[in-house]
């Protein structure tokens, strides 16, 4: 599969997470097996571009390409402009933000809420190509169904975006009004694949293998992108690669490959977010990796008053040595089932 002229490695993406998808978590997915991974989103606001927190998102020191940035806005021109931005700091595709349900984004009216305006929509992706186009980078646009049920115009918007130079859609098969509420939906999905020439991804409560599969087969898209259940569960995109080309399920991992996987990502997420910062933002990693385990919901609620990072590392430590002596791998159940509400509020 490709972007454009960019290779890929497979058809296994990562979806781009506010205060999730930082670099550390984007190398970690493709070191198991992700094919893709987008960054979380940058704003197009140039008096925000020298930010701390944006330049922490657009961190890409040493991340294997090609490199994704996720770009938000609701002004064509400043789109267009950040676009640029990015690309001189090393982004070899832009993806355009017209899928996120946080009121704080769709209140501004950009993410989702662009849908309920599709001449400013396409304005948008039609500037932000133009833009990349000389500069030989493809652009990319994720999208949900629609604002809500009574319309949902993903059909309509993914003709328009193929028609002004998109590479690629993904479509969240919810409405905004939905968030993560509910079931996704793929009907929509396969609607919109059937319409469109240019690579459509589907994404939205891809959870297990068995789940890939049917949503491949129910919606005909080239690739799955896949958010929340890969938090705290890195390794489902091998799992996935390996069940979607043999058809057999890999053995869960082991307790000490959770460790260093672990204890690897909270060095890597302290070296980029600092200590002060990096010890409270990786406590919902912590939270993930270890929420259905023996003892997890305890060690929870004792990280959350460590603010060290070194003693919260070699608390980590410590008790996935004290897992590892009562079990050999993690139980096979591991991580399938979210918790949308508990999801949401680690995220925030």
């Amino acid at each position: 599969m490709h972007i454009g002229p960019i290779p890929l490695a497979n058809r296994l993406f990562v979806a781009p997470m506010a205060g999730v998808t930082d670099r550390p978590f984007r190398q970690l997915c493709k070191a198991l097996g992700a094919g893709y991974a987008v960054s979380e989103m940058v704003t197009s606001r140039k008096d925000l571009w020298d930010s701390l927190k944006t330049s922490r998102r657009a961190n890409h020191e040493g991340e294997p390409g090609p490199i994704a940035v996720q770009i938000a806005g609701t002004e064509a021109q400043m789109m267009a402009e950040a676009a640029i931005y990015n690309v001189e700091r090393g982004a070899q595709i832009i993806d355009i933000n017209m899928g996120c349900p946080a009121k704080k984004v769709c209140n501004k009216w950009a993410g989702s809420a662009l849908m309920q305006n599709e001449a400013l929509a396409v304005e948008i992706a039609a500037a932000v190509v133009q833009a990349c186009e000389p500069l030989g980078v493809p652009v990319t646009l994720k999208m949900r169904t629609g604002w809500c049920q009574q319309h949902r115009n993903a059909v309509q918007l993914a003709r328009q975006f193929e028609s002004v130079g998109i590479q690629m859609l993904t479509v969240h098969g919810r409405t905004r009004e939905q968030r993560y509420q509910g079931q996704a939906e793929y009907d929509t999905i396969a609607a919109v694949k059937a319409s469109v020439r240019v690579p459509v991804v589907a994404n939205g409560d891809i959870t297990s293998p068995e789940k890939a599969r049917d949503v491949l087969a129910a919606t005909g898209a080239d690739a799955i992108m896949i958010g929340r259940a890969a938090q705290g569960r890195p390794w489902i995109f091998r799992e996935i690669g390996h069940f979607l080309a043999t058809g057999e399920h890999l053995a869960p991992p082991l307790v000490a490959e959770v460790r260093r996987l672990l204890l690897d990502h909270l060095n890597d997420h302290y070296s980029l977010h600092g200590e002060q910062t990096g010890v409270r933002s990786a406590r919902k990693h912590i939270a993930w990796y270890l929420r259905a385990l023996p003892g997890g919901e305890d060690f929870r609620q004792r990280i959350n008053t460590i603010d060290d990072a070194a003693a919260q590392w070699q608390a980590v430590a410590d008790h996935l040595d004290a897992l590892g002596a009562q079990m050999d791998r993690l139980p096979a159940a591991h991580g399938q089932d979210t918790d949308t509400q508990e999801q949401e509020r680690l995220v925030a």
